[in-house]
């Protein structure tokens, strides 16, 4: 995936050169090539007055990674962005759907870090930490994963509650949790290993396995288990 940079730091899809442009990208080199902020800003199309087709990207993407699994993405509050309304809500509400029909995370093996990365890596291109958690069944297979935090990565954002939550109502049997560094450097923290700890525990007394917190950027993973940090 090729990021685009320029889109983050720009108001207006105007300011980027034309090549860099979400739908020019798109027709060249796939909707692959394409970030999230871009592909939500091609599923939307245009702004308001108000606020250009990049801002209210910007707005829904974050209503967007804090929705556990699509079906709990509130609507109403998307409709509360000014700008969307129920056309565009209903568009962007169909291409979700659409997406996890034909392309479903579920039932997807999971061995390693390596395995879980092509899944979160997209999570890379955030400005802030965002820790996520990922929940697998009992032949490894892939069942979910949701964002838990946004924001610097400590022992009061991510509490083993937060965490464990959805698993628990999955009936997983184990998890992976992740955060992106946005600075690129993966070395873990001491509050990186501090919330590892706190959460290592934790699994223990639930009785659903920690099998790796994996620290990612757009092109590398840090795994704790391959580190051997993992308590």
């Amino acid at each position: 995936m090729d990021y685009n940079i320029n889109i983050i730091k720009a108001k207006t899809i105007k300011e980027l050169p034309k090549e860099s442009r979400p739908r020019e990208k798109l027709e060249r080199n796939g909707a692959s090539a394409l970030s999230d902020l871009e592909l939500v800003c091609t599923i939307i199309g245009s702004g308001n007055s108000k606020d250009s087709v990049i801002v209210l990207s910007k707005k829904l993407l974050k209503i967007l990674d804090l929705g556990k699994t699509n079906s709990s993405i509130d609507f109403d509050e998307i409709k509360k962005i000014p700008g969307i309304g129920n056309a565009k809500a209903a568009i962007i509400g169909a291409a979700l759907e659409i997406g996890r029909r034909y392309i479903p995370i579920r039932k997807r093996m999971i061995h390693n870090a390596e395995d879980l990365f092509p899944f979160i890596r997209h999570y890379a291109q955030r400005p802030q930490e965002c820790f996520l958690c990922a929940s697998l069944n009992g032949a490894h297979e892939l069942m979910g994963i949701f964002v838990v935090s946004m924001g610097l990565v400590n022992r009061t954002l991510v509490h083993p509650r937060e965490v464990f939550s959805l698993p628990i109502q999955e009936k997983a049997t184990s998890i992976i949790v992740a955060h992106n560094h946005p600075s690129g450097v993966l070395n873990p923290s001491d509050e990186d290993k501090a919330v590892t700890l706190q959460l290592s525990k934790a699994s223990k007394i639930l009785g659903i396995n920690l099998l790796d917190h994996i620290i990612f950027s757009e092109e590398a993973i840090f795994s704790f288990y391959e580190h051997d940090l993992l308590n």
